[in-house]
């Protein structure tokens, strides 16, 4: 009498699901859908844009409203300056947002579900820069010349105006969205460095304006030097038309800074590969 096989118990390799190591195409996806996702990522924008745009166009119709009654204005007078310099302010929402990029996995505990699906830390760090350099030129060059097109309709009529086929004009307005997209880079990687928002927030401040007002503060064969040299002062010169005579040329300012964000950012590569998330 024949007997009834039972069915074979399955085996490994049909129960074991499909599986391929995440590319860097997944992880700058992956990298995408968090930084559209998160709020922190919305509120520093809408920061930027209301310093840099809205700040900007204020100061421009102000600065025209007065420039044919008060002569410290007349004399003084640069429309493309006056329209851009509001990005000095909104800078600190940039850098603001690299380090929150970064700190809000390692609050979270976000970093270690990132890390499994992307073990290899460079690919993971890799699509993070690109997607977020990519994200920030945008957004730096977007507000960069909503401010100068708007701040010149606003002056228009009272003062006189500039466009982009100015002298440099479209100099100060690319250059400044690239510097903000190095800045927020720096951010990020201070980010990494230091894994807390409030410790790169602070190191963020104080390269920017803390340890540059102290050295204004000092006499001028120490603070000329200083302010020439300093990475981020240096970058800041791409997005002037009127500087000192002590600074560097606004090309060069601007090679400088990427060097040193480059340096830092090699630094946080290093330091995500030899240390514990």
């Amino acid at each position: 009498m024949a007997t009834a096989l039972a069915p074979s118990a399955p085996t490994a390799e049909r129960t074991r699901p499909a599986y391929r190591p995440a590319t860097f195409a997944d992880a700058a996806r992956a990298e995408w859908t968090k930084l559209r996702t998160v709020r922190s990522t919305y509120w520093c924008l809408l920061v930027a844009v209301v310093l840099g745009v809205g700040l900007g166009v204020l100061v421009s119709a102000i600065s025209a409203s007065h420039y044919s009654t008060d002569p410290g204005v007349h004399q003084g007078w640069n429309p493309t300056d006056r329209s851009i310099q509001s990005l000095a302010i909104a800078q600190l929402a940039f850098a603001i947002l690299g380090v929150l990029v970064v700190t809000g996995e390692y609050s979270t505990g976000l970093i270690r579900v990132s890390l499994a699906v992307v073990p290899k830390r460079s690919r993971l760090l890799g699509a993070k820069v690109v997607v977020f350099t990519a994200m920030t030129l945008v957004a730096g060059e977007v507000i960069g010349f909503a401010a100068f097109l708007i701040g010149q309709a606003v002056m228009s009529g009272e003062a006189p105006t500039a466009n982009l086929g100015t002298h440099e004009a479209l100099r100060v307005v690319i250059g400044a969205g690239v510097y903000l997209a190095l800045l927020s880079l720096l951010g990020l990687a201070l980010g990494v460095l230091l894994r807390n928002a409030a410790a790169a927030i602070g190191s963020i401040v104080a390269l920017l304006l803390v340890l540059p007002g102290i050295a204004n503060a000092l006499p001028s064969s120490w603070s000329n030097p200083i302010e020439k040299f300093w990475p981020t002062n240096a970058g800041q010169q791409i997005a002037m038309i009127t500087r000192d005579s002590h600074t560097l040329a606004p090309w060069s300012g601007l090679a400088l800074f990427a060097v040193f964000v480059a340096v830092v950012l090699v630094g946080a590569f290093v330091v995500l590969e030899r240390r514990d998330a």
